[in-house]
């Protein structure tokens, strides 16, 4: 993968039309998008087909979590789209039911939420939840391996343990991440691309940090040589 392929930008602005404007500014810089809840009830779908038609790739964060009957139904649904990766929870119902609603499309890639990088052990804690933070991670990673996903949703601080288990078993794709000197906005496990890639990410998630940039293309193109760099 080139650096180029290997950055999605997150689409997580209010409106269709403020999307394709970004993608526009961005032009050949950008080749993989996020689509995610904020688009995903105005327009977002259409726009994911635009976007998948026009060549592009398209990772659609929807994140779904309810019995595994009804998440085969719906991934059965979002095929369609001809979207690249699609987002479940990674509970072992979810799981289930997302990797049969896929069923032999060799394209969408089947991706596990470990634990969001807007959470703490502290915030996991006000949950119920005692286990260790890192362990829970690799727990719901092995999760993703058993039911056959194709890969994890992971911060970086968790990235290296997850390729240190499962190799190259499992796409690691990591959000939280910022260049140097940005504000960390509402994410609380973050690092920079160089870190993020060095840890064992595959993918990385960046919006705001290109999105709100003066010139959205040259913030692209300054992660995607970050990147590339990394040997």
């Amino acid at each position: 993968m080139t650096g180029k392929d290997r950055l999605i930008v997150a689409l997580d602005v209010s409106s269709v039309e403020d999307a394709r404007r970004a993608v526009t500014r961005i032009g050949d810089s950008g080749t993989f998008y996020k689509i995610g809840y904020q688009l995903m009830p105005i327009g977002g779908l259409d726009l994911a087909k635009e976007l998948s038609d026009a060549g592009k790739k398209v990772f659609l964060d929807f994140k779904f979590h309810d019995i595994g009957a009804t998440v085969e139904r719906g991934v059965a649904s979002v095929v369609r789209l001809g979207g690249d990766f699609l987002t479940v929870h990674a509970e072992p119902d979810v799981l289930k039911g997302a990797v049969d609603g896929r069923g032999d499309d060799r394209r969408l890639k089947i991706l596990a939420v470990t634990v969001l990088t807007s959470l703490t052990q502290e915030s996991l804690a006000e949950s119920g939840i005692s286990m260790k933070l890192e362990d829970l991670v690799l727990r719901r990673a092995e999760f993703a391996a058993r039911a056959g996903a194709d890969g994890v949703v992971a911060s970086a601080r968790e990235a290296e343990a997850i390729r240190k288990r499962f190799g190259a078993a499992l796409k690691i794709v990591t959000p939280g991440v910022r260049p140097a000197g940005a504000s960390a906005d509402d994410q609380k496990r973050v690092a920079t691309p160089e870190a993020a890639i060095r840890a064992g990410a595959d993918h990385l998630v960046v919006g705001r940090p290109i999105i709100a940039a003066a010139d959205p293309a040259a913030a692209a193109k300054a992660i995607q040589a970050e990147i590339a760099a990394v040997r």
